[in-house]
Parts: structure tokens; sequence; C-alpha cells
């Protein structure tokens, strides 16, 4: 019987060929936003801060109505800290390589639509978007560098999704 991981070929990102090695700077450094994020959800510094990108956002607001300021900073910083405990087993399961780093973009992907929802991105002085200011926008831009990140290493975990995926495995039998 074939296990999921097989059926989907997946494989750990790092484990593929050649210059994939170069992937685990970006797992660790996930791993370590992550944690560090995570465990910050958990102060009342953290959760203040990010109240107004969670209360402006279409995506998210329910969870202040739902779970309070401090609720939902934990609620998220759980989502973090699981995600952290993903990349980790990534990186000796490659089901865990593909859900953290799946997990991982998913969290990025929804950090950068708040461009669209928090108010003062966009700095009306220099003449509106596309020039943002330093707090919130530039705060937010980073995420697009931790969202490539993220799709990077999920790539590489699903094997078939392009050359850069393709397993060991494969690459024996090519050569042998």
């Amino acid at each position: 019987m074939r296990t999921l991981a097989h059926q989907l070929r997946l494989q750990i990102a790092e484990k593929g060929v050649e210059s994939l090695s170069i992937l685990a700077p970006l797992r660790w450094t996930l791993v370590i936003v992550f944690l560090w994020f995570g465990g910050m959800k958990f102060t009342a510094y953290e959760a203040n801060g990010i109240a107004p990108f969670i209360a402006n956002s279409p995506i998210m607001s329910w969870m202040h109505m739902l779970l309070g300021v401090q609720g939902a900073s934990y609620a998220i910083g759980i989502l973090e800290l699981s995600t952290a405990v993903a990349l980790i087993l990534g990186a000796f399961r490659p089901i865990f390589s593909a859900l953290g780093a799946a997990m991982s973009a998913a969290t990025y992907l929804i950090t950068l639509t708040f461009f669209l929802s928090t108010p003062g991105v966009a700095e009306v002085t220099a003449g509106g978007f596309p020039a943002i200011s330093a707090m919130p926008g530039q705060f937010l831009l980073k995420d697009l560098v931790l969202l490539g990140a993220s799709v990077s290493l999920l790539l590489a975990s699903v094997a078939g999704q392009g050359r850069l995926a393709r397993p060991v495995d494969d690459l024996e039998q090519t050569t042998a």
C-alpha cells in the first residue's frame, strides 16, 4: 500500500537534487520567525500590536468578535507555533515538508491582504499608493519575501511540480 506522501510524490524539500540543499536556510529561518512571532502572540503587547490588522481584515475580523483581542492573538499564536512544528518535522518527513510550507504560505497570503484592508498603508503625503508608509506598509511588505520562501519550500516538497522538485530516486534511475 502506498502512503499519501508517495501518492502525491511528496519529498523533503532539501532532499531533492543538486542545489535544493540551499533551501535548508529558508526552512530554518521560517521556523525561527514562526517560533518567535507565535510566542509573542501570548503577550498583551503583541495582541494589541496586531489588533488593528485583525480588526480591519474581512478575513480575520470575526476573531475579535468571537475571541476578543487577546483570545484572537492566542489563536493566531497557536497556528504560528503549529506551523513552526510542521516546518521542523518537514526536515524529516515529506508530508510535513509540504504541510509546513503550505501553512507558511497561507499565513503570508493572508497577511498580504492587510495591504488592502488596513488604513494607513498608502502614504498620502508621497502621492498615495504605490508609495507605502513605514508603518504599516513597509512592515507588511516583508511578508512578500516570506511568502516567496514558503512557496519555494512548497514547490520543492511536491515532486513533479517542475524540474526543481525531482525526487532523488528518479534522478538515480535516470543516471543508472
